[in-house]
């Protein structure tokens, strides 16, 4: 039986991959990483999913979208043609993770002789829900240490002398920059700090001719994030996006409607 920990470069998934390690030992302890391009991927992270790696004694195993080094989530879509396609995962997720994971999987444990861990919360139980259906229709045990687990060795990875990523200062997660599901306040994040990716982001709804938030344009956003940057109003996925309304609003008629995150599949 292989432990196959969903190791997204975040604090929450090291954290699984350190107890699942500790109670079935690292030569049974798989870290399976989706390796995103360094142009939405912060080095930080890479830094942490490799010093994790190594304090645990396990490499790093890789299960990438072949293009990954030359293609952001940008590339990926406009290449699709959308965004999302009905009611599916969103393209991006598919392409760069879910895709890569599933073939990976029939690669390797098409005889489903492992378990799937992931780094989801007590507070996220919808969430491990809904993963623990998917992979138990394709026929998969999956696991939650943060959520199920009686019994913790560890809370923060400063107990082993290595420091979280340093994104989550602004970032709630270890998702890509330029989340193609999340909300108005990710994307001010994204206006104020990489304007880079603001500005791919508005060439991809161009070219695909449809918005990534509901309703609403990065480029007609543009004059009121701009007022809030003029303003001095500044913000972290961290602050609740209930009061960053009401501190906007003050100044911008911003709508309350996709202003959160939408969490995705992508790994804790």
């Amino acid at each position: 039986m292989k432990h196959i920990v969903c190791y997204s470069g975040g604090h929450s998934s090291a954290l699984v991959a350190i107890e699942v390690s500790r109670k079935y030992g690292k030569e049974n302890t798989i870290l399976l990483n989706h390796d995103i391009n360094a142009s939405v991927e912060n080095e930080d992270i890479k830094r942490f999913k490799q010093e994790v790696s190594d304090y645990l004694g396990i490499p790093i195993t890789y299960a990438n979208h072949a293009d990954w080094e030359t293609k952001d989530q940008f590339d990926i879509v406009t290449t699709q043609g959308g965004f999302k396609f009905g009611t599916s995962t969103a393209i991006c997720t598919y392409q760069l993770k879910t895709k890569p994971f599933e073939k990976y999987l029939k690669q390797y444990f098409n005889d489903f002789n492992c378990i799937i861990y992931y780094g989801f919360d007590e507070n996220e139980k919808h969430r491990i829900q809904r993963r623990a259906s998917i992979l138990a229709e394709m026929g998969y045990k999956s696991d939650y240490p943060l959520a199920l687990w009686a019994n913790r060795t560890i809370k923060s990875t400063k107990e082993i002398n290595i420091e979280p990523p340093n994104t989550y200062s602004i970032w709630k997660h270890a998702n890509c920059t330029g989340c193609l599901k999340a909300g108005k306040q990710h994307w001010y994040l994204v206006y104020l700090h990489r304007p880079d990716l603001w500005l791919k982001a508005k060439q991809a709804e161009d070219i695909i001719g449809y918005s990534i938030i509901k309703d609403t344009y990065l480029e007609d956003l543009e004059p009121q994030f701009e007022m809030l940057k003029s303003q001095g109003i500044t913000t972290t996925e961290h602050e609740d996006g209930r009061t960053f309304m009401a501190r906007a609003r003050r100044i911008i008629p911003i709508q309350q409607e996709d202003l959160f995150a939408k969490p995705c599949e992508c790994f804790v």
